[in-house]
């Protein structure tokens, strides 16, 4: 009897480590962020007829400093800790930790090749070396954490927190864990996300300037009209409902729902005063603080009080029209100019911020919720 409970328990083991999982998602993304920090600024691309490997053989720097030597270390400790724990999910776990270390010095040595045509970077096999450093470290942090059975405490909790029937469970988690990063860019209304509208219209302008069609474009005031006080707390309220929703879909019950809204109160409180600090000076992190969004964090609560007993389906569908009202709200302010030339002009802002990613998942994770539910909805109407 007892060499059958080991095997059902050995059995229960390999289904918790081959069920679908987060890290693909965030290795991805991940991959995405170090794309965009190594080839920052995009410009003035140029060919010098060299090999973009020629960097190999150039031998080692001879200025680096230790900054240099731990951000490029710590840089790729959780690309290789995603990986490693993508592959030991997919039950590759002999060779997990060596395709993982492959694959991350692989991305790191194609970022310093990509950077011999750029002329503000520099590529430099010591970025290379550590980052693979870097990688391997996190590569190993992953492989231990899965030897002493955290990985299995984690797909025990998974269970027990989420629904795995519901589709998109991993897209899910994944925005909501890119939520408190969206918020570091101050947005003209706290909690506000996706005002794209005057960028838009911005870049239309620019491609239908020397054509007829510029005629057509609808002429939106782009300038920094001021929303009505009530208008600013609904959508501070609605952008505490939005990502409550969002994991609420996915969560199973009632009391887990309350443990993730306090989670979801305290990052909005943090990480808000954490950008207009970031933006201001700290002696004005809770400046935005005033008492109509105060009321709206009041509100936003009492409905997220109110959606809990809705299920998967009905969040979703609620989710919705949460969003498409707060879109259509934040959109009739226009962009405020002071706001922009002081971001401009703060450096640690810049410097924490990824010189401006934040501001454009600020601007598209909305629509990037809503591409998740049309295609939850939609998978969900083909298995009917």
């Amino acid at each position: 009897m007892s060499t059958q409970i080991g095997l059902d328990a050995g059995k229960g083991n390999k289904n918790l480590l081959q069920e679908p999982t987060s890290a693909w998602s965030l290795a991805i993304i991940y991959i995405a962020l170090i794309t965009y920090a190594s080839l920052y600024p995009f410009q003035n691309w140029r060919n010098q007829e060299l090999n973009p490997m020629e960097f190999l053989l150039a031998g080692w720097p001879h200025y680096w400093s230790g900054f240099d030597v731990v951000f490029n270390i710590f840089g790729y400790a959780p690309l290789g800790f995603f990986l490693t724990l993508g592959f030991l999910r997919t039950g590759r776990n002999k060779s997990a930790l060596l395709n993982a270390l492959i694959l991350a010095s692989l991305v790191s040595l194609v970022m310093e090749c990509l950077q011999s045509y750029l002329p503000a970077r520099v590529p430099s096999p010591a970025d290379w070396v550590f980052n693979s450093v870097g990688a391997l470290l996190g590569a190993i942090s992953s492989y231990i954490l899965e030897r002493l059975g955290f990985l299995d405490r984690w797909s025990l909790f998974r269970r027990r927190w989420f629904l795995s029937s519901t589709r998109g469970v991993n897209a899910s988690l994944v925005l909501v864990a890119l939520w408190p990063f969206c918020l570091l860019f101050p947005s003209v209304v706290p909690l506000g996300l996706g005002q794209i509208q005057a960028r838009v219209q911005g870049v239309l302008h620019d491609w239908l300037s020397d054509t007829p069609f510029l005629n057509w474009l609808p002429n939106f005031d782009v300038q920094a009209q001021p929303l009505a006080p009530g208008v600013e707390l609904v959508c501070v309220a609605l952008g505490l409902l939005i990502p409550f929703l969002l994991g609420a879909a996915v969560i199973q019950m009632r009391r887990q729902k309350l443990v993730f809204l306090g989670l979801v109160i305290a990052c909005a409180f943090l990480v808000t005063g954490l950008s207009t600090a970031l933006s201001f000076g700290p002696s004005h992190a809770w400046s935005w603080l005033s008492p109509w969004v105060g009321a709206g964090l009041v509100l936003g609560l009492l409905l997220c009080l109110l959606t809990l007993k809705l299920d998967a389906a009905s969040c979703d569908v609620f989710l919705v029209i949460v969003i498409t009202l707060q879109l259509s709200l934040i959109n009739q302010k226009g962009v405020d100019a002071y706001l922009v030339q002081n971001l401009q002009t703060w450096e640690q802002g810049r410097f924490i911020r990824f010189h401006g990613l934040a501001q454009w998942l600020g601007w598209f994770w909305p629509f990037a919720v809503l591409l998740l539910i049309f295609y939850k909805l939609l998978r969900g109407l083909r298995t009917k």
